[in-house]
């Protein structure tokens, strides 16, 4: 795991940090995808209205009183009554301009056919693809865990926020929410490789500790987990704002009729913040042993520590307030950002202008 003796791999420096580079462009072609994808949206819409159209047409011209369904695939389904047969018709929703194309679990009534949103998937896939051997390269070069200073903690979380982005794709369609998640990725990516670049180098004995792997790695998900609910929280306001424009008789953004509802997205947001948050605290509680290991002591007060509880406080505070509290809707989409926001600022300005106990970690500052 740590072999401070070993001598580093240059060549292999090397590649890993131009395959880091590769990839964030890559990332940024996803994003600008992204983006079209969201500026397209009206053409999106009519796609899927004309296939909430023919789903409605071939459901009414459908025999009333048939005892044969038809099954998905086209195979038949023996025994299903009328009142099976209309139920299809009775849970699409037309085609009129207030009614949501996606529901509460993030599936499309309709076809949901997005060319780009797809294609730029597909560029994600080959971004995370770079990035991952790049991230790999990294620590085999230096023959440890490459997660030792904040420019490899970023590029670390940038890849975890990655793959659970396209883990989620494979069982929701979160296409929706892909432009705020790569801005994000995008983002941590151009902080880590030009505002914090760090060569490869061991790490300082302090950090020569299976902690490192237990304590950063649980750390890391934990984030990756709040920075997509923190941007599903961002589209929650929106969508919010919009379904107020709505019930005034106003028009608001077409893309957002692509969303599910608000009250989908948060309740989406709590179930993962309630995860993440059980990750965060065993973080706090393994960083804890950690510096008792370390420096003799369970908690100094350091500047990282005391953010770290902060950041715990605020959304233990968002889930004791949601779950007791009936605090919903808007309230509860900022506590969320709140969070995240004080994340960035953990691991940004506290690493950076902050000096501490955690210094030595390899940061520069």
């Amino acid at each position: 795991m740590f072999n401070p003796t070993a001598p580093v791999n240059e060549q292999l420096a090397l590649y890993s940090d131009l395959f880091m580079l590769i990839a964030a462009l890559v990332y940024a072609a996803a994003f600008i995808l992204f983006t079209i994808d969201m500026a397209t949206a009206s053409a999106t819409i009519r796609r899927l209205e004309a296939d909430l159209a023919a789903q409605r047409g071939q459901v009414r011209t459908a025999p009333a009183r048939e005892t044969v369904g038809v099954a998905v695939g086209g195979s038949t389904a023996v025994g299903a009554s009328d009142s099976d047969t209309a139920r299809p018709a009775a849970a699409e929703p037309g085609v009129d301009a207030d009614d949501d194309l996606v529901d509460e679990d993030m599936d499309y009534t309709g076809g949901g056919r997005r060319p780009v949103a797809n294609v730029a998937v597909a560029v994600l896939a080959v971004g995370w693809a770079l990035h991952a051997f790049a991230v790999v390269a990294r620590g085999l070069a230096a023959s440890r865990v490459p997660w030792g200073n904040l420019y490899e903690f970023m590029t670390t979380g940038a890849l975890v926020i990655t793959t659970v982005y396209l883990l989620f794709l494979l069982r929701k369609d979160l296409r929706f929410v892909g432009t705020f998640v790569t801005g994000i990725v995008v983002a941590m990516m151009c902080a880590a490789t030009m505002g914090f670049p760090t060569p490869v180098g061991h790490l300082q004995p302090p950090l020569q500790t299976p902690w490192l792997v237990i304590h950063v790695s649980i750390a890391v998900l934990a984030s990756s987990l709040f920075a997509l609910t923190a941007a599903m929280s961002v589209l929650q306001l929106l969508q919010d704002r919009a379904e107020k424009r709505a019930a005034a008789g106003e028009r608001s953004w077409a893309f957002l009729r692509l969303v599910p509802a608000a009250q989908g997205l948060e309740n989406w947001s709590y179930r993962l913040n309630a995860i993440a948050f059980v990750m965060w605290t065993f973080t706090v509680i393994a960083g804890a042993i950690w510096a008792e290991a370390a420096w003799g002591r369970y908690w100094n007060w350091d500047t990282k520590e005391v953010w770290s509880f902060v950041i715990w406080v605020v959304y233990a505070a968002y889930l004791h307030a949601r779950a007791t509290r009936g605090w919903t809707g808007a309230r509860a989409a900022w506590l969320s950002i709140v969070g995240f926001l004080c994340i960035v600022f953990n691991y940004t300005i506290v690493n950076t202008y902050f000096p501490g106990l955690h210094s030595y970690a390899g940061l520069p500052g």
